[in-house]
């Protein structure tokens, strides 16, 4: 399979974003939510304050990682009231996590 310049360019930009240790404990937390849930296929929401405190960051950097995070695709948000919720974005961004999370375990 050969893959043009500007496809391998948009994995570079993915893999990049992907690989800054919160946004991976952000991530990490939103699908462990997803894990838990058996026979549950929709992703769990949580708002900023409940993944900081899990993660053990502040909000401020967690809301930063999160519109980073949202910009790039992986995750996205629903606004309710005057909070925002937050869960990834699709099957891609829990398969890149998994098989990441697989590979990394195997290497050991």
């Amino acid at each position: 399979m050969y893959i043009n310049d500007v496809v391998i360019n948009k994995m570079q930009d993915t893999l990049k974003i992907a690989s800054d240790a919160t946004r991976l404990k952000i991530l990490s937390c939103l699908l462990n939510e997803l894990e838990e849930k058996s026979g549950d296929n929709h992703f769990i929401e949580k708002c900023v304050n409940d993944i900081a405190q899990q993660i053990g960051s502040s909000q401020s950097l967690v809301s930063h990682q999160l519109k980073v995070l949202k910009d790039a695709e992986f995750v996205k948000s629903r606004k309710e009231g005057t909070k925002i919720y937050y869960s990834l974005k699709d099957e891609h961004v829990r398969q890149i996590m998994r098989i990441t999370y697989e590979h990394v375990l195997e290497e050991e």
